[in-house]
């Protein structure tokens, strides 16, 4: 049967800016999921199961005999910002908007669950695996507990990420690691405040608060070793003072971003060694919590070149290429990683779009249709009818 992608792209652009239309935080998205499962039965999946990690949704398609199952991956939340796009179908819930593409996602999968529920050409499983809760990396490990793989087994995983500042149409993947650990941390220094005008009665935090800003700084620059990617940032700094009190309490928050757990351990150690250190000088005291939430993104080698080979398929040649560096964000699709072989790639949002998490960011829609036809690329690739 002729695919008439016109039509599906139109279909795909008005599923996306509905989902733009009514964002839902992480474990909220109730009528994201019900508006997956609705669409995915509406398609004719062998099966559609809801509530998977809370509010995950799994459809699963089958042909012909083939005892191997792919999974491809797609994560449906948004995030606690206040759009400030202009557009018909800009956000209605309040304080709530998809600034990281995730409704583009959504809808690339939809795509290519209609296009190989109507068109198949392959041989086995495929599992269609919207995920919750990405944003704060909780989604996967939920489907994970609630007994994903043994539930909906497959042998491979695939995913993907809008990239603004790459043209629209374009590919990249690399193989190994492709995106970075997020640590998250928290220093509490404990002091006795007192009178603004009288700090020699007390011992005040703030000032040793700043220097701990400041030297933790050198974990990066000159703790770690020059050949080792690190990120240190912190982005949190609050006290119990006011304008004419010293505070006793100030608590500093932050994240770290690496891409071995060797580098995590030592930004880890250095910090605590420059917290307490910094602590002791203004004799005050100081508690270091430090915790894992993201673990590296590595991409399977073999499944890089798997990806390419299907992207050539969809995409000009000149617009396909090797991702230059690793990005220091994270993805919670490493989560699955750890239980099967896959592949991470991101595609174009434009040149001009807005960056990730920016309160005008939009997804393009131009790159709905290339998603969708790679997800299906990939299928069919792996899959092949014999």
């Amino acid at each position: 049967m002729a695919i008439d992608f016109d039509a599906l792209e139109r279909e795909m652009i008005a599923w996306r800016r509905d989902l733009h239309a009514h964002p839902e935080f992480g474990f909220e998205e109730k009528r994201t999921s019900a508006f997956v499962a609705a669409k995915l039965r509406e398609f004719g999946l062998d099966e559609v199961a809801e509530g998977v990690g809370g509010t995950g949704v799994v459809g699963t398609l089958k042909r012909g005999g083939g005892n191997r199952a792919i999974a491809l991956r797609a994560d449906m939340d948004a995030l606690r910002i206040t759009e400030q796009g202009g557009q018909e179908y800009s956000s209605r819930n309040p304080g709530t908007m998809h600034a990281c593409g995730h409704d583009g996602h959504t809808a690339m999968l939809l795509g290519a669950a209609k296009l190989l529920a109507e068109n198949s050409g392959f041989d086995g499983t495929v599992r269609f695996v919207f995920q919750p809760a990405e944003e704060w990396g909780k989604g996967a490990l939920a489907m994970l507990a609630d007994g994903l793989m043994e539930r909906f087994p497959f042998n491979e995983i695939y995913g993907l990420h809008n990239m603004p500042g790459l043209p629209v149409g374009h590919f990249q993947t690399c193989p190994g690691p492709i995106m970075s650990a997020e640590d998250n941390f928290e220093i509490v220094l404990k002091g006795v405040g007192g009178h603004a005008s009288r700090p020699h009665w007390g011992n005040e935090v703030l000032v040793a608060a700043c220097a701990t800003v400041m030297n933790l700084q050198s974990i990066v620059s000159r703790r770690l070793s020059p050949t080792d990617i690190g990120v240190v940032s912190v982005t949190e700094l609050i006290t119990d003072g006011t304008r004419n009190v010293l505070p006793g309490l100030a608590r500093i928050f932050g994240d770290a971003r690496s891409f071995r757990p060797e580098v995590s351990a030592e930004i880890e150690k250095q910090m605590r060694v420059i917290a307490e250190g910094t602590a002791l000088t203004y004799n005050v005291a100081a508690e270091v919590t430090y915790t894992r939430e993201f673990v590296p993104l590595l991409n399977d080698a073999v499944l890089v070149e798997e990806a390419f080979s299907a992207a050539r398929t969809v995409f000009k040649p000149d617009h396909i290429s090797t991702a230059g560096e690793p990005v220091t964000a994270s993805e919670d699709f490493a989560r699955f990683l750890e239980h099967a072989p896959g592949c991470f790639v991101f595609v174009g949002n434009g040149e001009a779009s807005a960056p990730l998490h920016n309160s005008s960011y939009d997804f393009n829609d131009a790159g709905l249709l290339c998603g969708a036809r790679f997800h299906a690329a990939i299928i069919r690739q792996r899959l092949r009818s014999v």
